[in-house]
């Protein structure tokens, strides 16, 4: 056990201070629910450090690790090959901190390098300008919700059904203190998307309509039409992307019509790391950029007319007053956002487009052979290198069958949407670069032997 330099008697000191008798008084706003009773079950309440590196040490074996083997779990989180040099350059002393740039004049290189990630986005989502980016895809859409009420002036947000069901959990939860209306429902597994609902039910009252591309499903469709059904009726398109790499491929939804594009970069030069910390992107129409939230950096040059970067734009509470703040976010993912600027570095224009061509050609390979298995089909009539199958059984016991044979073969809609039985039988399978033919033949193989 580390030394804590505290007595009994400074603990008593300090609780007298502010009131409380016990340790236990400070954690009363806690339910009793949610606290732990007790010690941990197998866990001695005093051990010395090296046995508890040994206990920590057996239980994380127990883990398995996405690389150990077949891995085709997305659905708003992807496995790709990050190159070691990324992973080598964000440790160099230059760029290796936390830290946001509160003293811009000092902060030139990572003034720079968020300038260079704005550039790199916004080019990406086809938008003319993108911020120094946020802390998530979910948090960015739920800002990116509230900067259309401030452009709008209207409170009614319109989410498609094929928006990941965890983003429009952060909404709701955000929406309770804003007093915005959000309608919202599940996807129905079929191979289109809902959008031409969506136009047709934008109205007078609605701020914005959020979409996914591609969606949970997987299922990817022209929006131009929903932008024009939106700029219509003065209503903001709001287009979520959570598997960037596919904008290798298809279109940016900038380039068709939509007003802000957020979403969520991991897929590029982040890993997993057990769901974050993550880089959310957050790009939109010039018209709107004193409505974007965070920072934006700009480029500029001196008195002496050498190259510099400034902070241009930081529209948060710290820097004006709390009123007019368009967003209580403190900081960006600066080193996530490094790492991301990196990747797209090595890769280029050549490389992403590469890189997104080998992922969707997989892709189609692990579709046309799960789709063998009888009584499997696949539901997308088009897909990047996400898709849905459908199984004639329950999803969630077919993914623990599979981990069973060390397969991660996708995520269930049952476990997305638990309260929806008509989803159960969706299975969202993802292929990325890391999915060899291998892995594939296995995956099939021992669907196969699950569901006979």
């Amino acid at each position: 056990m580390r030394y804590l330099p505290l007595t009994a008697d400074d603990r008593s000191a300090m609780l007298s201070v502010i009131g409380a008798t016990t340790i236990d008084d400070l954690f009363v706003d806690v339910p009793p629910e949610a606290r732990l009773d007790g010690p941990i079950a197998d866990l001695p309440n005093q051990a010395s450090e090296l046995a508890v590196e040994r206990h920590m040490g057996a239980l994380a074996r127990r883990n398995r690790a996405a690389g150990d083997g077949p891995f085709f779990l997305g659905a708003g989180a992807y496995r790709h090959h990050v190159p070691a040099s990324v992973d080598h350059l964000i440790q160099r002393g230059e760029f290796l901190t936390a830290y946001t740039p509160y003293q811009p004049e000092i902060a030139q290189g990572t003034l720079q390098m968020l300038f260079e990630f704005q550039s790199q986005v916004a080019r990406l989502l086809g938008t003319d300008v993108a911020n120094a980016s946020m802390y998530d895809g979910s948090t960015a859409c739920w800002e990116a919700v509230v900067m259309a009420r401030r452009i709008t002036r209207r409170a009614k947000a319109l989410f498609s059904t094929g928006v990941h069901p965890h983003y429009r959990s952060v909404a709701r939860t955000m929406a309770k203190y804003t007093g915005d209306v959000l309608v919202e429902g599940d996807p129905e597994l079929v191979p289109g998307t809902d959008w031409a609902d969506l136009a047709a039910a934008v109205d007078k009252e609605t701020s914005c309509v959020v979409v996914q591309y591609p969606d949970i499903l997987g299922r990817i469709d022209d929006m131009a039409a929903l932008a024009k059904a939106c700029q219509a009726s003065g209503a903001l398109l709001i287009a979520v992307v959570t598997e960037p790499v596919a904008l290798g491929l298809i279109k940016a939804p900038g380039e068709m019509g939509a007003d802000i594009v957020v979403g969520e970069g991991q897929s590029i030069g982040v890993g997993l790391q057990f769901g974050g910390p993550y880089v959310g992107l957050f790009a939109c129409k010039a018209k709107y950029v004193r409505q974007m939230p965070g920072r934006l950096c700009g480029e500029t040059v001196d008195a002496n007319g050498k190259r510099g970067f400034v902070l241009t734009l930081s529209t948060r509470e710290q820097h004006i007053r709390r009123e007019k703040a368009t967003s209580n976010i403190c900081t960006n993912s600066g080193l996530c956002a490094l790492a991301f600027s990196i990747h797209m570095t090595l890769l280029g224009e050549a490389g992403l487009r590469q890189l997104a061509s080998i992922n969707h050609g997989r892709a189609l390979a692990a579709a046309g052979q799960l789709a063998k298995v009888p009584g499997v089909s696949v539901l997308n009539s088009a897909f990047f290198n996400e898709f849905t199958l459908l199984l004639p059984a329950a999803a969630r016991p077919v993914v623990h069958q599979l981990a069973e044979r060390d397969i991660l073969g996708g995520v269930s809609l049952g476990r997305l949407y638990p309260e929806n039985a008509g989803l159960e039988n969706g299975l969202v399978v993802a292929v990325t670069e890391t999915c060899t033919a291998e892995d594939i033949a296995a995956f099939a193989a021992a669907l196969k032997e699950v569901l006979a």
